[in-house]
């Protein structure tokens, strides 16, 4: 009989239930789980694609030293020895740890218990710095502590969402799916969209405010000035439970509506509009994310929204209030724990006496960091200076995901000592490891997570442990031990920390701090293994409820009362003549961070397979950009080639290109090698979505498209971006200069064996070639060639590594490069849960499915995940459009 563990899904921080369910065979499913209350049976792509991502091809399985294998007793001895070798010679700030919000809060605490209580550094700083610092930042500023004040359930219950910096449909699927379904359930709700892109969010849109980059804090004190003198301003609750709203008011109000149109770059009958919605509507939600967040001026930008909803008193109750939408699955759970450099655990206060004798009374701890550490763009700066000379990454991959990547890419190949935890052998960072440690991945860790609002829920382990694999908070408590800390890190399993963890947050708190779940101080093995997912806080002798904070007050400074905070608005414009252009970093629907997981699925590839920037079509034609055409972006600090999508959804003078892909997976596609390091000055978080670049056509001689039935080698071209597919890989090519011998290049690429003759057809005029190889009946693999962007179709070439073709005609019929007649192409991938194509998708339109719900039922796209369901209805209204002409 089938064996179902219920666990939470390790990508966003939507924090979704699941279910995986293991076979007798040891085959793996998983499929939402209805009970949760964050996603309630539902799934987004990558959640629904989990249990094709946990294969153990290119795994880490044992410890290796300088790139030799070890055992776990020789590595961990040679971690513990150096690093405190480093820490005798050169003091505790001579080392750091840079960690993830991938990581399990169990693991999470152990790190910064070592760190902060016995190596006595503030050192440990998380790659959360770079997603959720500013609404870290603007909370403890506002509220005196990082509380997120309402649930996913305001979201639904609120008249007025405004969602500022989030493309929800595609980062948060299952969080944009029940904001549909209340809007579709009451129709007069009304949903703002604050982005400079045309997103897919806005498919739900009633009004879209395309503004310009870093504008959200002219907009947002604009609202301010305008609600201070409209019926919506709450006096009462002002001056009951807040401070320093006149200065903030006075800030805003000596912005003018010339300033404000400048800045923002919005119509003034949508600034009017926007206004009137949020003066009129009490029940309104704010969420914000990365837009928000990724800025040098991040802080200013939440503490603006904050100011708005405590002028007006919605705050705390049922369909109103401020919401941080958290990027990674465990974000907020490193916050609980102090994972941030300014942090101590608990919500505690790095920089307050009384909060860190308290935690080092708790921890026993010989010393306890006095200020707060370096944060992750400074933390590489010191590795990089040779302030720091001994680094351990945990769960992240730097080289990818930090501003000025090649920089952090130097610092840490220069770092005399580097140890890497990963799942993965090879990533981007693992290249430069001294000792490389193997950890668990997704269905083999044990612990919990932390949700947007506030959820903890278990990860449950429902697979074995490959090789000599061990979870992080192990190799970390090892770690403390062998540096003579053994009495403090003498956990046996994950129970032990989280009870640790539970009873640090209720030590000494009596409703003085947010963070409190002495509920569970005492909880054991088998509790532990039983806990269902519930809200902090949850004090001792309190049950699980949801919780909403700030109704009556109740904020956590001193006094009690919130804190308005006068901002004012950045200069938004880093163009110049040099580098004309504004670059804004992102994800996209079916990948995750650095594709370390996402990239193992062919389905999560089939729907965008290579990287790109989209560009609007006037900027395209000035710069001499071709649709499909390959694009260079370049800054002061490196350059990506990416392939160009030419679209009106990007703003002219905007870029938009996705962080993801790294050099497992494309050949100069690291996008953030070309962010600058600009900061926020308060959160220390890089300003990711606002970045002066050049782009420029990127000339090649030839452009190619391959399929392979195994792995290709890393290719000699000056551009390539390689995909797993359906029954092997894709590989997207482009060369500056002709290749003398094609089929010896095949032949090295993809490994065909010298007796295996291709099958081919050239072109000298056009340019055109395709070369095929077969065993048999079995394609091993096919190369089409062109001058100009090859036009093949993509999905049903790589339907044929599938295929039988012991037919002539179907060999001849791939090496034309088209399908036959009868064998339609289904065009590139919308909906990657069920493989539906934009040519399928058309068919049923122009057979009369002209709602989104009549292409599902004719074709399924979209009755899963729902996350493509905005794209379906995009296509609906081009084919309709197309028909009316």
């Amino acid at each position: 009989m089938a064996a179902e563990v219920k666990t939470t899904c390790p990508y966003c921080g939507v924090g979704c239930g699941v279910i995986a369910t293991v076979d007798q065979a040891g085959a793996v499913s998983v499929k939402g789980d209805p009970e949760h209350p964050s996603n309630f049976g539902r799934l987004c792509s990558k959640g629904s694609a989990l249990a094709e991502t946990i294969d153990l091809d290119g795994r880490l399985l044992y410890p290796e030293i300088e790139g030799k294998q070890s055992g776990w007793d020789e590595a961990l001895d040679l971690v513990a020895r150096r690093f405190s070798e480093t820490i005798a010679e050169h003091g505790p700030d001579a080392v750091a740890f840079y960690v993830s919000g991938q990581l399990l809060t169990e693991d999470y605490y152990v790190a910064n218990k070592l760190m902060k209580g016995f190596i006595g550094s503030g050192n440990i700083d998380t790659n959360s710095r770079l997603c959720m610092s500013s609404s870290v930042a603007g909370h403890r500023r506002a509220f005196g502590a990082d509380t997120v004040p309402g649930t996913y359930e305001d979201i639904e219950l609120a008249d007025l969402v405004i969602l500022t910096g989030s493309n929800l449909a595609w980062c948060h699927p299952v969080i944009y799916q029940r904001l549909a379904a209340a809007k579709t359930a009451r129709p007069n709700m009304r949903i703002v969209v604050i982005d400079p892109r045309r997103t897919m969010t806005c498919d739900i849109a009633d009004l879209h405010l395309a503004i310009r980059p870093d504008g959200d804090v002219a907009l947002f004190m604009g609202l301010l000035a305008h609600l201070a003198t409209s019926p919506a301003i709450d006096q009462n609750y002002i001056g009951a439970h807040t401070e320093g709203f006149g200065d903030a008011f006075a800030a805003a109000a000596a912005l003018d509506i010339n300033d404000l149109l400048e800045r923002t770059g919005l119509p003034t009958m949508q600034i009017r509009e926007f206004f009137r919605l949020f003066e009129t509507t009490p029940k309104v939600v704010t969420c914000y994310s990365q837009g928000v967040n990724q800025s040098s001026s991040g802080t200013d930008k939440v503490n603006a929204i904050l100011n708005c909803h405590l002028a007006t008193g919605r705050i705390g109750r049922p369909g109103m209030g401020p919401f941080s939408l958290t990027g990674q699955p465990n974000a907020m759970g490193g916050r609980e724990v102090g994972g941030l450099a300014n942090m101590l655990a608990a919500h505690m206060a790095i920089e307050n006496a009384e909060d860190r004798d308290r935690v080092q009374r708790f921890w026993n701890s010989p010393v306890i960091a006095a200020k707060p550490g370096l944060k992750a763009v400074d933390m590489f700066q010191a590795v990089a200076d040779g302030r720091i000379k001994a680094l351990w990454i945990m769960a992240t991959n730097p080289v990818v995901s930090m501003p000025d990547a090649d920089s952090v890419e130097s610092a840490i190949a220069a770092c005399p000592f580097v140890v890497v935890s990963d799942i993965l052998k090879e990533t981007d960072t693992t290249r430069h490891a001294d000792v490389l440690l193997p950890s668990l991945g997704w269905g083999e860790k044990d612990g919990t997570v932390t949700n947007s609002e506030r959820r903890i829920s278990r990860q449950r382990p429902f697979l074995d442990i490959p090789g000599d694999a061990r979870a992080d908070w192990w190799q970390l408590a090892e770690v403390g031990r062998r540096m003579g800390f053994a009495a403090a890190f003498e956990f046996d399993a994950p129970d032990a920390i989280f009870a640790e963890h539970a009873a640090l947050s209720a030590f000494e708190n009596n409703g003085s701090r947010d963070f409190d779940i002495g509920a569970r101080a005492g909880i054991n093995g088998g509790a532990y293994d039983e806990l269902s997912p519930f809200q902090w806080p949850q004090a001792a002798g309190t049950e699980p409820s949801i919780t909403r904070f700030f109704a009556e007050g109740g904020f956590f400074h001193p006094d009690g009362k919130a804190r308005f905070v006068a901002v004012k608005p950045p200069a938004t414009d880093r163009t110049n003549a040099e580098y004309p252009f504004t670059l804004n970093t992102g994800r996209i629907r079916d990948q995750w961070h650095t594709m370390t997981r996402t990239g193992k699925s062919a389905r999560l590839s089939a729907h965008i397979a290579e990287p790109f920037a989209e560009i609007h079509p006037r900027d395209a034609i000035e710069a001499g950009i071709s649709s499909a055409g390959l694009v260079e972006i370049d800054s002061p600090h490196g350059k990506a080639i990416v392939r160009a999508l030419v679209t009106d959804r990007q703003a002219r003078g905007g870029i938009f290109a996705p962080m993801h892909w790294n050099d497992q997976f494309a050949a100069k596609a690291r996008i953030d090698a070309v962010v600058s390091p600009i900061t926020d000055p308060i959160s220390g978080q890089p300003a990711s979505k606002n970045v002066a670049v050049a782009v420029r056509p990127f000339r090649a001689t030839h452009y190619g498209f391959a399929v392979s039935a195994t792995k290709p080698a890393t290719p000699d071209a000056a551009y390539w971006a390689l995909a797993k597919a359906a029954g092997g890989w894709r590989l997207e090519l482009a060369f500056a200069e002709t290749v003398e011998d094609w089929t010896a290049w095949c032949r090295a690429v993809f490994a065909i064996p010298a007796e295996i003759e291709p099958l081919g057809y050239a072109d000298r005029q056009s340019g055109d070639l395709r070369l095929a190889f077969f065993d048999g009946e079995v394609l091993l693999a096919a190369l089409f060639l062109a001058r100009e962007p090859v036009a093949v179709a993509r999905n049903w070439a790589i339907s044929q590594l599938s295929a039988s073709h012991g037919d002539l005609r179907k060999r001849f019929a791939l090496v034309a490069g088209r399908p036959g007649a009868g064998r339609p192409d289904p065009g590139a991938t919308v909906c990657s849960c069920y493989s539906v194509g934009v040519n399928q998708i058309a068919a049923a339109v122009r057979g009369g499915c002209h709602s989104v719900e009549a292409v599902g039922k004719e074709t399924s796209a979209g009755t899963n995940c729902g996350s493509c369901r905005s794209e379906i209805g995009s296509i609906i209204d081009r084919c309709l459009a197309a028909a009316a002409e």
